[in-house]
C-alpha cells in the first residue's frame, strides 16, 4: 500500500521544498484587482506582500471542487493506492467541507483530515503526517492521528499596519485609527477555528515582546507535559533585513530548539497585511 500526503499552499511550504519531502501541494487561487493567480505559480509571497503594500484590491478562497479532483486524481493515477489531504482549518475556510463531498467520489481512498490549522502549525501537522508514514501508518491511521493531535498547537502574529484589519471587518474604522495615533499592535491568536485578539501592545518592539513570551509561556507547557514540540517563524515582510531581525530575536528567545521560517500564507496576509510576523508551536506527534 502507497500512500501520498496532499495539502494546499496555506501550509507555506515552497514547491521546491515540498517536491523534495514528496509532498504533493495544491495551489490556492488568489484574486488581485479582478486578475487571478494561483499562490506559488506566478505568484510567490513577497510579490503578494507588494500588493498588499500598495493597497490593491485582494480575495483570496478556497479551491475549486474541479483543481480538487484533478489533483487527487492525478496523485492516485501515478502509483498511489490512497491519501490524505490535509487543508486549512474547517474553521478558518469552507475548503475542509468541500473536500469532505469531494472525498465520497474515492471511497476508501482519499481521507481528509481536519487538523485545524494553517500556516506554520498546519506545516507541522504535515511534518506529522510524514513521520506516522515513514513508521508504517496507513492513511486512515495518519488522519486519525492528526485530528486527536489538532488542538495541541497556536499560532499568535502581530499586527503592522491596522488597515488590513479594518478592511477585513476585524476593527471599526475609528478603533484603528485611535490605534494609530498611539502606536498600538494587535497581537492576534490562531488556534483552531479562528483568529482572535489576544492583547493590545503599545509599539511594535513591546508586540514581538509580548509575542515571544506568549509562544514560551505554551512551549514551557507544552515541554513540561513531557512533549516534543516544533516551533515555526512567519512573517509577511517587504524587507530582508526585517526578516533577519525578527528571525534573530525568535532564535534568542529560543536557543536551543530548532526554528524554521515560511512566510506567512495569502490567506493569513490577506487579514493581517505586510510586516507582520508571527510564531506557533505544536506538540509533535510520536508512536
Amino acid at each position: 500500500m502507497k500512500t501520498a500526503i496532499v495539502s494546499d499552499s496555506n501550509c507555506g511550504i515552497s514547491k521546491r521544498e515540498a517536491d523534495n519531502m514528496g509532498l504533493f501541494i495544491l495551489p490556492m487561487p488568489v484574486c488581485i484587482e479582478n486578475s487571478f493567480y494561483y499562490e506559488g505559480i506566478g505568484l510567490d509571497q513577497k510579490s503578494f506582500f507588494s500588493h498588499l503594500a500598495n493597497h490593491e484590491k485582494i480575495h483570496t478562497s478556497q479551491p475549486s471542487p474541479g483543481d480538487l479532483l484533478t489533483m487527487w486524481k492525478n496523485v492516485l493515477d501515478h502509483g498511489y493506492d490512497e491519501l490524505v489531504y490535509i487543508p486549512m482549518s474547517s474553521g478558518l475556510s469552507g475548503s475542509f467541507d468541500t473536500a469532505c463531498q469531494m472525498a465520497k467520489e474515492f471511497p476508501g481512498k482519499v481521507y481528509v483530515a481536519d487538523v485545524r490549522r494553517i500556516s506554520v502549525t498546519q506545516r507541522h501537522a504535515i511534518e506529522d503526517a510524514f513521520y506516522l508514514l515513514k513508521h508504517g501508518s496507513d492513511a486512515a491511521s495518519i488522519k486519525e492521528e492528526l485530528e486527536k493531535n489538532a488542538l495541541n498547537s497556536i499560532i499568535f502574529v502581530g499586527v503592522d499596519d491596522l488597515d488590513y484589519l479594518k478592511r477585513g471587518g476585524r476593527i471599526t474604522p475609528a478603533a484603528a485609527a485611535m490605534a494609530s495615533v498611539l502606536s498600538i499592535k494587535p497581537l492576534l491568536v490562531i488556534g483552531g477555528d479562528k483568529i482572535d485578539a489576544y492583547e493590545k501592545v503599545r509599539g511594535r518592539k513591546n508586540c514581538e515582546k509580548k509575542l515571544l513570551e506568549a509562544i514560551r509561556e505554551r512551549t514551557s507547557r507544552f515541554k513540561s507535559q513531557g512533549y516534543g514540540v516544533r516551533i515555526g517563524i512567519a512573517g509577511s515582510f517587504l524587507e530582508e533585513t526585517d526578516l533577519s531581525d525578527w528571525y534573530g530575536r525568535a532564535k534568542e528567545a529560543f536557543p536551543d530548539d530548532e526554528l524554521l521560517y515560511d512566510p506567512l500564507t495569502c490567506s493569513v496576509s490577506s487579514h493581517v497585511g505586510p510586516n507582520a510576523f508571527g510564531m506557533g508551536v505544536s506538540v509533535k506527534i510520536t508512536l
